[in-house]
Formats: C-alpha cells, structure tokens, sequence
C-alpha cells in the first residue's frame, strides 16, 4: 500500500552519522529505498551530507545515477577524470558507473544532497508533475483558488 498521508522527517532529530571509508564525511538519510517503496517512488537514497575541512568523498563509482547538489560552501568534483572546483548552488549529474569524488575547498564544512536514482534503459520516458490548485481557505488559508492544471 503506498503512503496517503504527507510525512514530516525533521532533520534536527536525524543524527550526522560518519561513512567511515571516506575521511570527514558525514550523512543524514533523507530517505531511503524502504521510504520510497512506501511511497511507490524508484530512487535508492537520499542524502544530506557535510564534508569536514580537508574531508572528502574518496573515489568511486554505483550502478545509480547520483545527482549531488551543493547547499554550503566550495567544493572540488572529480569530474571527466579532471579536478574542478564549483560552490553552493550547483548541481552534478554523475551517470551510472562513472568513477568522481567530492572534496571540501573550503574553510568549514560543505554540505549537499546527493539522490541516487536506478539507471534501467527500460523506465519510461519521464514527464512534468501536474498542479492542481485547491480552495485554500478550505485549509486555512486567507485566499480562495479555483483548481487549475500546471501552475
């Protein structure tokens, strides 16, 4: 059965757990691949990570898609097999199977959110979400909306 209900997962509770292959490298599962099942969602995990100065997310390579996004500070990406330096606000696409690594260029940690995503040749062709909206002062809500598609 698939959730119903919209979940709250408060990120102050969620410990910062180490990954102690690689050096200074901590994570806060987001979710995880029994929350999305519940959900009916395909993604492996998601991950709110910091990297302490001079930490680093060693070498490697999975057989997901990772799309990382930068949320704090100035880091260094292995990418294409060349070092190269971006900061908060940009976002790598890493396909399946390509060997990269992330490491803090900064004076205090960094932080991201990294979505691993099952890479199958045979997932049908993604589409934009639809938006309905709804009468808002149903909820609570001080304005009144007609329902209307893609907004």
């Amino acid at each position: 059965m698939l959730a119903k209900e919209t979940t709250v997962l408060q990120g102050e509770p969620l410990p910062w757990t180490p990954i102690i292959a690689h050096p200074e490298l901590y994570h806060r599962e987001i979710m995880d691949a029994a929350m999305a099942d519940a959900f009916g969602v395909r993604v492996s995990s998601i991950l709110w990570e910091r990297i302490g100065v001079g930490g680093q997310v060693l070498p490697h390579y999975h057989d997901v898609v990772e799309v990382i996004h930068i949320t704090v500070g100035k880091v260094k990406l292995l990418c294409n097999g060349e070092w190269i330096s971006y900061k908060a606000g940009d976002t790598f696409h890493v396909p399946a199977q390509t060997i990269h690594s992330v490491a803090n260029d900064d004076s205090q940690p960094t932080e991201q959110i990294s979505i691993f995503l099952p890479a199958d040749a045979n997932v049908p062709s993604n589409s934009f979400f639809q938006t309905y909206l709804v009468d808002a002062t149903v909820y609570g809500h001080p304005t009144a909306t007609e329902a209307k598609p893609n907004v």
